[in-house]
């Protein structure tokens, strides 16, 4: 038993290392938002930050690339479904940047908390 879920973890740990390689590759706004994350990170662990504040700040900026992989994966589909232009594909595209935009003004936000707290 333990032997097959480890062999589905590691399938799991491939497939999702290929997707990640998929959007760095082909993906200027992930590369983008990993360079970010770099930065802020490193902000973040330079600047005297809770422990809290590190950790929020880190794992949303986390949640922006995993929003830029879905994101990726919509556009993905719908390319492959439409090659035409169509006002629904046009509207799961913006939905998904939407969520994109979302989720690093989420990050943002975290930013403005953790250094309203350090002062």
């Amino acid at each position: 038993m333990w032997a097959r879920e480890w062999g589905r973890l590691k399938g799991r740990v491939i497939y999702s290392w290929a997707g990640v390689r998929l959007a760095w590759r082909e993906e200027h706004s992930f590369r983008f938002w990993t360079y970010m994350n770099v930065i802020s990170a490193a902000a973040a662990f330079v600047l005297p930050l809770s422990f809290w504040g590190r950790a929020l700040v880190v794992c949303l900026g986390l949640l922006i690339l995993a929003a830029e992989a879905f994101n990726t994966a919509i556009e993905r589909v719908v390319n492959h479904i439409s090659p035409q232009q169509h006002p629904l594909a046009k509207a799961a595209k913006d939905a998904g940047s939407a969520g994109v935009a979302l989720t690093a003004c989420v990050a943002g936000v975290a930013w403005i908390f953790a250094v309203a707290e350090m002062l």
